[in-house]
C-alpha cells in the first residue's frame, strides 16, 4: 500500500514492493484507488500491467481501501495485490435482456462475457461491479441456478457518486458499467467468510401478510407490535438506542427445512423504517408469506465478536477483504478495526481489499448481495503444493 498523493510515485512504491516479493508475472493481480487518483486509474493499470505483466488484472476506485496492517478512509491511497494462483479466466460483464444471443442466465437476467466453457472447474468467482448499472441481487441469483455451488465473493464499486461515476479496471481497459471478476481455478484453494455483524434478540416468527418488501403482520400480529414487545423483553436501555439510530435489522431464514436456527442461518436486511397506523414495517428486502423472520441488533460490539467468530481456527496465505463503507470508523472507535482482526486471527497474510457500497458473498450456500458486512476470500496454496 502506498500514501503517497501523486499517482505515479505511489504506484511506483507498491509495484516496487510487489516485485520485490514476488517478482514478475504473477497470476492475479488487484489494484484497488481512493478518488484523489480514480481519474487516473488509466495509467494506474497501465503502469501495474507494464511492470508486473500479470495473466488477470482486475481493479476499481472505492471511497476507502485496505491493505497490509491498515485501512485509508477517505483519503489517498493505493493498495495492489498480487499472487500465484495458478489458471484464471478474466471476465468483463454485462446485463442483456432476455434471449439476448452469447448470453449467460436464467430467468429475468443474462450476461454477455460469461465464458461458454473454461479449461477447468471454477473455485470462486471475484467479482467488482457498478452499483448503479449492474442488478447484483438478479446475476447472483441467476448464477445460483445457472451455477450451484459457486461462491461469488468481492463487493460494488464505491467511488463513483451517480450513474457513470464507477471506475473498474480489467487489465488496462477501464469501464463505466457493469462488472469485472475472474474465475480462480484449481491452483488455488479458496474459502468464503461472511460476517453480517448483527445478532438476533427475541425469537423466530413467521411473516402472516407481506407485499413486496413491507410486512404488515408477523405470527398473526401487526409486525410493529411484534418488534415492540420482543425489543422490551430481551433488550437493555442502550440496546433499544440502537434501534432507534440505525441498529435495527431483520434476518429472513435462508433454509426453512432446519429445525433451529442460529448464526449463518439468517440473511440479514436492514429496517427502512415503519408505519405507527398499519403497524407495518418496511425491509430492504422481499419477504414473502410464509418466511420465518428474526429481528437482529448491529452494534459495533457484535460486529467485532462475530469477525473474530468467523475467522478462528482458519488458516489462510492471503486475503482479499471487501468490507462496508459503513464499517471501518463509521462504525468502529478504533481505525483498521477489520485489517488489525484479519490479521489477528489469520496472522500477517498478504491483504487487500475496499469499502464496498454492498458486498458480494454466500450465505447458507447461496450468494447475495449484503449491506454492512465484511466479506473475505481465504486463499491458500493447495494440499502438497510447494
Amino acid at each position: 500500500m502506498s500514501e503517497h498523493p501523486v499517482t505515479a510515485h505511489a504506484v511506483g512504491e507498491v509495484t516496487g514492493q510487489v516485485l520485490e516479493r514476488v517478482g514478475e508475472r504473477p497470476d492475479l493481480v488487484t489494484v484497488f484507488v481512493t478518488p484523489p487518483h480514480a481519474g487516473a486509474l488509466e495509467d494506474v493499470v497501465s503502469a501495474v500491467d507494464e511492470l508486473l505483466h500479470p495473466l488477470v488484472l482486475l481493479g476499481c476506485a472505492a471511497e476507502s481501501v485496505a491493505g497490509p496492517h491498515r485501512e485509508v478512509e477517505q483519503s489517498a491511497a493505493v493498495t495492489l495485490f498480487a499472487g500465484r494462483t495458478g489458471p484464471l479466466v478474466p471476465l468483463a460483464l454485462d446485463v442483456l435482456s432476455d434471449g439476448a444471443e452469447g448470453a449467460e442466465g436464467a430467468g429475468e437476467v443474462t450476461l454477455s462475457g460469461w465464458p461458454s466453457q473454461t479449461p477447468f472447474d471454477p473455485q470462486a468467482l471475484v467479482l467488482l461491479a457498478d452499483p448503479f448499472s449492474f442488478p447484483a441481487e438478479d446475476v447472483l441469483a441467476a448464477l445460483d441456478r445457472s451455477h450451484p455451488g459457486l461462491p461469488v465473493v468481492g463487493g460494488m464499486a464505491s467511488g463513483g457518486r451517480g450513474p457513470g461515476g464507477s471506475r473498474l479496471a480489467l487489465g488496462r481497459t477501464v469501464r463505466s458499467a457493469g462488472a469485472v471478476g475472474a474465475l480462480l481455478g484449481p491452483g488455488v484453494d479458496v474459502e468464503t467468510v461472511v460476517s453480517q455483524g448483527c445478532r438476533p434478540f427475541g425469537h423466530p416468527v413467521v411473516v402472516t401478510k407481506a407485499e413486496a418488501n413491507v410486512i404488515f403482520e408477523l405470527a398473526g400480529r401487526p409486525a410493529l407490535e411484534r418488534l415492540v414487545a420482543q425489543a422490551h423483553d430481551t433488550l437493555g436501555e442502550h440496546e433499544l438506542h440502537l434501534l432507534e439510530t440505525g441498529g435495527l435489522h431483520l434476518g429472513r431464514v435462508i433454509d426453512e427445512h432446519r429445525d433451529s436456527f442460529g448464526p449463518g442461518d439468517f440473511l440479514v436486511r436492514n429496517v427502512m423504517g415503519a408505519d405507527r397506523r398499519s403497524g407495518a414495517i418496511a425491509v430492504g428486502d422481499v419477504v414473502p408469506v410464509g418466511t420465518t423472520v428474526q429481528f437482529h441488533l448491529r452494534d459495533a460490539l457484535t460486529a467485532d465478536e462475530e469477525l473474530h467468530a468467523v475467522l478462528r481456527g482458519r488458516q489462510a496465505d492471503a486475503a482479499l477483504l471487501f468490507t462496508c463503507n459503513g464499517r471501518g470508523t463509521r462504525l468502529f472507535e478504533a481505525p483498521d478495526h477489520d485489517v488489525a482482526v484479519l490479521t489477528e486471527e489469520l496472522g500477517p497474510v498478504a491483504l487487500a481489499g475496499f469499502f464496498a457500497a454492498g458486498e458480494l458473498g454466500p450465505v447458507g450456500g447461496h450468494n447475495f448481495l449484503h449491506g454492512f458486512t465484511a466479506s473475505v476470500a481465504l486463499l491458500r496454496d493447495p494440499v502438497g503444493a510447494g
